[in-house]
């Protein structure tokens, strides 16, 4: 989160010299990017991603007709991620040119707070990876696929919030206004969607429903857009921090494909089968490109996400999961982003006043955050453990999204068979 600069059309005070209402940077030739941090993106990804190509390749008995195409899209992903490294220095130039930068205020009261950091470079993110996407459908997808249509229903509505994120990120839309745009990104994905619209009920409520398989009809695509909408505000809701961002869509991603690929190695029906694979298929690339975009994100960031990356990845896992058919899982994959969002409801809900950044405040002096009394999971856990630096306090919040994401497969183990 940051505090933006914006130009302005106002008069210039004739009593100061022009240079000094224009940005530091005064040409791309004169801007240069740290470079990535790619020993944090090597061991993030070791650690994460190891265990999800251990049980695809190893662990479970995929059938070559769905390991293929998964295969094809790992690797199409992992071009994505160095075409994403190479354009984000590109795209810095670009919105620098724009005078779309902002200040780190975690930062505030240092060198590196008085530093211009490009922003909204999660469009390079979301770019490549609908280029990635659109290309896979050449090696698997036939045109008279049944799948297909509901392929290019989602990344139409993923389309659509990149572009509404970047609207965002450019005219600064309200708050309440943005809490709507994932509904209206979401009208391609529900027109096409032709799947199932029954839930199962649990077990033990089966005697008092009286039903093992209930039909929800529209009802189920008025959840699927509220889930969508959840999704994507919670990302955006969740941050305020180096790395944060994209940290926790990079952990969830991974408790996405892990997931699947259980489901895929466990289950006999063909159809399911499928509907996690495609799953998959949205997955990878998000996360392939999303690493390359925390190459630079990380601590301390030498570019900011924006909008338009948040809303993005929150709505490309909302419709992994919605097609996937395992929406009550993402839920306690994104089991944080709930906490924060009720931690966070009496601000957005005008109970409380709430402040433009709810940031906890910085110490220049010790370099150390205190947690404030905005309702906010980053405030609230900084007022329980004690002050940290924004980088231990990141690491500490992406180890909790990781713990929250093995109670999800821990609770699905102990349930299964009894709950459902």
């Amino acid at each position: 989160m940051t505090a933006r600069k914006r130009t302005t059309s106002s008069v210039t005070n004739p009593e100061k010299p022009p240079t000094e209402h224009k940005p530091t940077i005064a040409s791309p030739e004169d801007f240069r990017l740290a470079p990535p941090k790619l020993g944090v993106i090597f061991v993030i990804s070791s650690l994460l991603c190891s265990l999800y190509l251990y049980l695809l390749c190893f662990h479970y008995n995929v059938d070559n007709e769905l390991k293929r195409p998964i295969l094809i899209n790992a690797g199409l992903s992992l071009v994505g991620f160095f075409v994403t490294l190479k354009l984000i220095p590109v795209a810095a130039r670009y919105v620098l040119r724009r005078n779309m930068f902002g200040f780190d205020i975690n930062k505030r009261g240092t060198p590196q707070g008085d530093v211009k950091v490009p922003e909204s470079l999660g469009i390079v993110v979301g770019i490549v990876f609908l280029i990635v996407a659109i290309i896979f459908q050449f090696f698997n997808f036939t045109e008279d696929s049944l799948w297909l249509v509901e392929y290019n229903a989602a990344l139409a509505s993923i389309c659509f919030m990149i572009l509404l994120g970047f609207v965002d990120d450019v005219l600064d839309v309200p708050w309440r206004v943005k809490l709507l745009l994932p509904s209206f990104a979401t009208l391609p994905l529900l027109m096409a969607y032709a799947g199932h619209t029954t839930i199962v009920i649990p077990k033990p409520l089966v005697s008092y429903v009286g039903l093992e398989i209930l039909d929800l009809g529209r009802i189920y695509k008025l959840y699927m857009a509220l889930l969508a909408v959840f999704c994507t505000n919670s990302i955006n809701i969740h941050a305020g921090l180096n790395g944060l961002e994209i940290g926790q869509t990079i952990v969830i991603a991974a408790a996405i494909l892990i997931h699947n690929v259980m489901q895929i190695g466990a289950s006999v029906d063909s159809e399911l089968r499928q509907a996690h694979a495609f799953s998959i298929y949205l997955t990878q690339p998000l996360m392939a490109t999303s690493l390359a975009m925390l190459a630079f994100n990380w601590y301390p960031s030498a570019v900011f996400v924006g909008d338009t990356y948040t809303v993005f990845a929150g709505m490309t896992m909302a419709v992994a999961g919605i097609l996937g058919h395992f929406s009550e899982t993402l839920l306690i994959f994104f089991l944080p982003q709930v906490l924060n969002f009720l931690l966070s409801l009496p601000q957005l809900a005008g109970i409380v006043k709430c402040p433009r950044h709810r940031l906890p405040k910085f110490d220049p002096a010790t370099g150390l955050l205190t947690g404030t009394k905005d309702g906010t999971l980053v405030n609230v856990y900084l007022r329980i453990f004690g002050r940290k630096s924004e980088k231990s306090l990141c690491v500490h919040l992406l180890v909790f999204q990781a713990l929250a994401c093995a109670f999800c497969f821990l609770l699905r183990h102990f349930l299964a068979g009894w709950y459902k």
